[in-house]
């Protein structure tokens, strides 16, 4: 099942320049919006190949932050 995440992009100058709203740090550009689309996929798969394993069971928890 793939995951699914929150495209922000725009452009700059020429380039679509995007990251994923979800993923901090995915960030990636392109000279079309279906190259900024292939890119960011391959960023985000990147970022994943390379973090380290978790050797523990992590909880999760949402919170609310006030503005």
């Amino acid at each position: 099942m793939a995951a699914k995440f929150t495209l922000e992009y725009w452009k700059d100058d020429d380039w679509y320049v995007g990251r994923l709203q979800e993923v901090p740090g995915v960030f990636s550009q392109g000279e079309t919006l279906r190259e900024l689309e292939t890119n960011i996929r391959e960023a985000y798969r990147l970022m994943l190949k390379d973090r380290p394993a978790v050797r523990r069971k992590a909880h999760h928890k949402p919170i609310a932050i006030p503005a």
